[in-house]
């Protein structure tokens, strides 16, 4: 990750404000064409985490979500802001899985087990977008609120459009990287095993099956915890009253 220029955050605003402001600046002067992914919810979906989302915006007065969470929109803002100058277009993307087909998973991917994936691309010009911070982030709950509405229709129809899907086919390019890393692993991994003879003796086809399985029983921890149920339990605190008429039963969960 750290060679896919990932930006690493730490859930603290005070922190995370100056490690957004700098990795977008490297990418000002990035020498080729990039593209940088904001999931604005902040955490994976979980049923857990989507009733805390509509407790908390029954409780501000906000569109309740039916199958979002409510963005949490300052890194977002803080993207907008100083990526305006280089950055022409956001693309708004929402995924669905079609109900015919099983959800993606860690261990189908090992398994070699396809899952179809809808995906529906709307291209956004950044000059399009407000200038002050404050309407952005309402932009950015509002594109929430219409992307309930996209998933709404994908439930019932089990499509996201009427219109033809046109097929792009597979890239040669991503097959010729592929097979090229997986070439290479290979040649890596026989020449090491002719340099260390683990094969030549019971003693190293021991050692080599009992580091075989070492990384076999890592390999499904790291899939049990990927699980997006597993993922950071979703907090609710008290919120604010917006003002004194209302009843402090009514504010008494805040999504954090």
């Amino acid at each position: 990750m750290w060679f896919s220029e990932y930006l690493f955050l730490e859930r603290s605003w005070a922190k995370d404000e100056n490690t957004l402001k700098a990795g977008i600046q490297r990418l000002k002067d990035f020498p080729r064409p990039f593209w940088l992914a904001l999931f604005v919810e902040g955490t994976r979906f979980t049923q857990a985490k989507l009733l805390a989302a509509q407790e908390y915006a029954t409780s501000q007065g906000l569109p309740v979500p039916r199958n979002v969470l409510i963005p949490r929109t300052k890194g977002f803002v803080s993207a907008v802001s100083h990526m305006r100058s280089f950055v022409p277009a956001i693309y708004d993307i929402t995924v669905a899985i079609p109900k015919s087909s099983p959800s993606p998973t860690m261990l189908r991917l090992f398994k070699g087990q396809p899952s179809v994936v809808h995906v529906h691309v709307k291209r956004r010009l950044m000059k399009e977008l407000p200038e002050t911070d404050e309407a952005v982030a309402q932009w950015c709950k509002d594109l929430f609120v219409e992307k309930d509405k996209l998933l709404d229709k994908h439930i019932a129809e089990d499509t996201f459009s009427d219109q033809p899907l046109q097929d792009i086919g597979r890239p040669i390019k991503s097959l010729l990287v592929v097979a090229s890393w997986a070439c290479l692993v290979a040649y890596g991994a026989y020449n090491f095993l002719q340099w260390s003879s683990l094969l030549s003796s019971w003693k190293g086809i021991a050692l080599s099956a009992v580091g075989l399985a070492i990384v076999t029983i890592l390999m499904q921890i790291m899939i049990l915890f990927s699980q997006s149920e597993r993922s950071t339990p979703a907090k609710v605190a008290p919120g604010k009253p917006k003002n004194h008429s209302e009843s402090s039963e009514g504010r008494r969960d805040k999504q954090q």
